[in-house]
């Protein structure tokens, strides 16, 4: 994941944020789960960060769809519990993606500042462009 990776991921979910209308927080991780690029759109609210990078790490840790991960986690669930493992670092709201290279996870976009649905379709179309 290169910085200009990321960056073309950020544009593209700019893109799509601002065709809905909502203003967004939107983080790109490497392979590794750390922070590549980060974009606060304005007016995008402040609490959003962290979960924006956050979704991106969780996305990446566990190489699924935070949307996909929040269904496990609900109570009964196979992952139930699982946001308070990795010292509060888990999120499982909608918004976060795993970005893949040849069938190979390399990465992750996470967004947040809108709603699960939101997030999740800022997050479709960042991934698109990677």
């Amino acid at each position: 994941m290169t910085l200009e990776d990321a960056r073309r991921v950020i544009a593209a979910a700019e893109k799509k944020s601002k065709e809905i209308g909502q203003p967004m927080n939107i983080a790109v991780a490497d392979e590794g789960g750390n922070l590549v690029s980060h974009v606060r759109m304005d007016e995008a609210w402040l609490g959003s960060i962290d979960i924006s990078i956050k979704k991106a790490y969780t996305s990446r840790a566990f190489d699924i769809a935070t949307k996909d991960l929040a269904n496990h986690s609900q109570s009964g669930g196979q992952f139930f519990g699982i946001h308070a493992s990795n010292n509060g670092k888990i999120m499982i709201f909608a918004g976060g993606i795993p970005l893949k290279k040849n069938d190979r996870v390399v990465g992750a976009v996470g967004v947040s500042g809108g709603s699960g649905e939101q997030d999740h379709a800022v997050a479709e179309a960042g991934a698109a462009a990677f």
